[in-house]
């Protein structure tokens, strides 16, 4: 199948050569991205190495073989710049919605400390080293918080796929990472006064700058408050899945565009877009729609970085990228870990924490190309970065597999193992302290009962449902519940499936839970499952799925039965005779 794939593909580009046809730059460059992505991606995966650095392999593939002649482009076309801000828009905004407020007041104690220790020690170094190098005060500044910032995709990504995304190690990094992620948004909000693009005093235009992000931040939550969530709820109301979206696309661009307004850019405005729907009670059906979107933004934005890469330039520099990886990954996994077991973590979980976050990450590289826009980086610098950045990044998965055996090692030295289970790391309300809980999709009356009936036994629930009012409701009487479709993984994976010891579908809509099914037992094969049909031939599809069902019609004809020989005064059906004839075989 590949090899038939790339023959289309060669194909293609032979057509496109000879000038068969006229195609655009962008659209051209596009196709070439998306189908080599997916090539590369096929490989990583077998591999089991991040598709994060493969896809920045593939825009140095496609800058430095010749095939952006074949789309009509060169190095120096504007097409790549404009590849490149879209994908920082679109990683802007997916750090918006992920961006979790909950999550900071829960971790602030490792966010303040941990993340503050880390990030100012670790920025020191890289911007002394910078003077060191000679580089001018802005260029330094960039530098420092450049290097102290991690991969926050491929950390959260890595523990995902270990199996421990709850893990101490994980949330003391996820801890951390807000804090990274406060930086590099007020860092970019204040370079144009660093750079002294404003008038006055460097004090006074960081100042200003920084007054305009509140302003800005401000009018941007009265707004999620006062329009957006109203237009949220009327829109809900009508059902439409295509128009719920296409408004939450919508208002992100206006406020996006709000942002470029008020000089602060558009990657400002796309965060700040982000945020508001972020903190929405339709934010788990939002992350449900967009989040699937998340990996063709990181797509975008990592082969636009790798666009930039001249592999001449580094060949001749290889040590120095060999050199600088290495003190990258040294420094600053030494400094989290010291950062972390400050805070009382234990050795593995520190180690795993360390691992995760000892890389540069993807906003590394949107600092750089944001302060490119002021003054041009030294050429040899930039690519000795991005070099870096790429290499560190696609380290991470296998330093964090290794973090485990080796802090095993350790403690069978007598070392890490006396120290207490961390503190302030303890999850906050949400669906990953749930365990062996029940996942109640629907609310009407039948989801009502079975819910009240779960929780009076002592049984944790957690409610999926698509009607606003009552979403709202259940908000305010604390049931946990998400705004979202059963049938999105991105949903049953808030929803804690794979931890889940029940799965009810209290709706009659076969074809929806039909549809869930596969999703659920990927999750969670052992999982058991409930569901409601009308009609015999949907039972029998049902049941040929292994689900427990309830057939509404039999059930409706016990009750019957049982009424009706109420109003006759007889007993001449024992229970057992009734449910024989109202379930025939």
């Amino acid at each position: 199948m590949a090899g038939g794939l790339l023959s289309f593909v060669a194909m293609t580009f032979d057509l496109l050569a000879a000038g068969a046809s006229p195609i655009t730059p962008f659209f051209g460059l596009l196709a070439m991205v998306l189908v080599m992505s997916v090539l590369v991606a096929l490989v990583l995966t077998r591999a089991k190495q991040s598709l994060l650095v493969g896809y920045f392999l593939v825009g140095v593939v496609i800058a430095n073989s010749g095939l952006l002649w074949v789309v009509g482009a060169d190095k120096d076309d504007p097409v790549i710049g404009m590849l490149g801000e879209l994908g920082v828009i679109l990683l802007m905004f997916t750090l918006g919605i992920e961006f979790s407020l909950g999550e900071l007041r829960h971790l602030w104690r490792i966010a303040i400390f941990g993340g503050g220790l880390q990030v100012g020690l670790t920025g020191l170094l890289a911007g002394f080293g910078a003077k060191w190098a000679g580089l001018p005060g802005p260029e330094c500044a960039v530098i420092a918080v450049a290097v102290a910032l991690s991969s926050t995709a491929v950390a959260m990504k890595s523990f995902q796929e270990l199996g421990q995304p709850h893990n101490p190690g994980a949330r003391a990094a996820l801890g951390i990472a807000l804090f990274q992620d406060i930086l590099v948004i007020l860092f970019i909000l204040v370079l144009p006064a660093i750079y002294g693009t404003g008038e006055g005093s460097l004090a006074g235009g960081i100042g200003v700058a920084l007054g305009k992000g509140v302003l800005f931040l401000g009018a941007v939550l009265l707004f999620g408050k006062f329009v957006n969530e109203p237009l949220l709820h009327l829109v809900a109301r009508t059902r439409s899945r295509e128009l719920f979206t296409l408004t939450v696309i919508a208002l992100c661009a206006a406020v996006a565009l709000a942002g470029e307004a008020f000089n602060l850019s558009l990657s400002l405005g796309a965060f700040a877009a982000g945020l508001v729907v972020s903190e929405s009670i339709y934010s788990h059906r939002i992350l449900s729609d967009i989040l699937p979107f998340k990996d063709l933004f990181l797509t975008i934005f990592f082969v636009s970085v790798g666009l930039m890469i001249d592999v001449g330039a580094l060949l001749d520099r290889w040590l120095f990228v060999l050199i600088g990886t290495v003190v990258i990954l040294a420094v600053k996994g030494s400094i989290v870990l010291g950062a972390v077991r400050l805070l009382k973590l234990p050795l593995r979980p520190a180690l795993l924490s360390a691992a995760s976050l000892a890389s540069t990450g993807e906003f590394s590289l949107v600092l750089i190309g944001q302060a490119g826009g002021f003054r041009a980086f030294d050429p040899a610098v930039q690519q000795l970065l991005l070099a870096c950045t790429a290499v560190s990044m696609g380290l991470v998965p296998s330093l964090m597999r290794g973090a485990t055996p080796f802090g095993k090692w350790l403690e069978k030295k007598g070392l890490g193992h006396k120290l207490p289970t961390g503190e302030g790391l303890e999850h906050g309300l949400d669906t990953g302290e749930m365990h062996d809980h029940a996942v109640v999709c629907g609310f009407g009356p039948v989801g009502r009962a079975l819910n009240e009936s779960l929780r009076r036994c002592g049984v944790d629930t957690l409610v999926l449902e698509l009607n606003a009012d009552t979403v709202r409701g259940l908000k305010a009487d604390k049931q946990p519940v998400l705004f979202a479709d059963a049938t999105h993984p991105e949903a049953l994976d808030l929803a804690g499936i794979e931890r889940a010891r029940m799965v009810a579908f209290t709706f009659p809509a076969v074809e929806m839970t039909l549809a869930a099914l596969p999703l659920v037992r990927e999750r969670n094969a052992g999982v058991c499952i409930f569901a409601r049909a009308k009609f015999p031939n949907e039972v029998e599809r049902l049941k040929a799925e292994g689900v427990n069902v309830i057939h509404d019609e039999c059930e409706s004809a016990g009750a019957m039965i049982r009424a009706a020989m109420g109003v006759y005064q007889r007993a001449n059906l024992d229970d057992k005779e009734i449910d024989e004839i109202a379930h025939p075989e």
